[in-house]
């Protein structure tokens, strides 16, 4: 963690992805796969989120007591090339560092299933990334989930926005759930201890 960033800070964990229902498996979406799996294990639905375009849920990661991180989660209802706004509105609003936000998205240039987390860095021509980035800077975590290549000549917009293979969908809910628990270690335990952990 930035040594200048307070301890008692909040989490803001912000989930990639195009809202409506036929987006929901596509593999552009696996961040709001994500964010909706932490909502689950910290017990909380998504909202709207006032002003915001983002669909919200609070509450904490980790050990009940101080040790428990407070967290945001949330899901931009922008569509991706917009996510920054609503992004940067809620860091505004609940006072997250920017050093404690951590987008959770869609990777082509790793491998199905791998997870690779870093701080700061490019986009990577991701669109979610790029209007974040605009919004507020890079110094942000991401957890970048591998989703592959397109296969022969598709074009990558089409592959991104293609539900997940019928292969693929086999290991998901593997992936998807080692994804979250990586976001928890970062948020609890830091990045180093994530990225040796979790990296691959």
């Amino acid at each position: 963690m930035d040594v200048s960033t307070p301890a008692n800070a909040p989490w803001l964990v912000v989930g990639l992805g195009n809202p409506g229902p036929e987006y929901a498996m596509n593999r552009h979406n696996v961040g709001f796969m994500v964010a909706d799996l932490l909502a689950e294990r910290i017990g909380g639905k998504f909202k709207r989120a006032g002003k915001a375009q983002a669909q919200v849920v609070e509450g904490r990661i980790g050990p009940p007591g101080p040790a428990g991180r407070r967290v945001i989660l949330a899901k931009p209802m922008s569509f991706m090339n917009l996510s920054g706004g609503p992004v940067n509105a809620l860091r505004d609003f609940y006072k997250v560092p920017v050093a404690n936000v951590v987008a959770v998205h869609d990777e082509l240039d790793i491998d199905y299933g791998t997870l690779r987390l870093k701080l700061g860095g490019g986009d990577n021509g991701h669109n979610g990334l790029k209007s974040v980035t605009k919004a507020m800077g890079a110094d942000y975590h991401r957890v970048r989930f591998g989703i592959g290549r397109p296969p022969g000549r598709m074009q990558v917009a089409d592959f991104v926005l293609k539900d997940f293979s019928s292969a693929e969908r086999k290991e998901l809910d593997y992936f998807v759930d080692r994804a979250a628990d990586a976001v928890e270690c970062l948020v609890i335990d830091g990045l180093e201890r994530a990225q040796s952990t979790y990296n691959s």
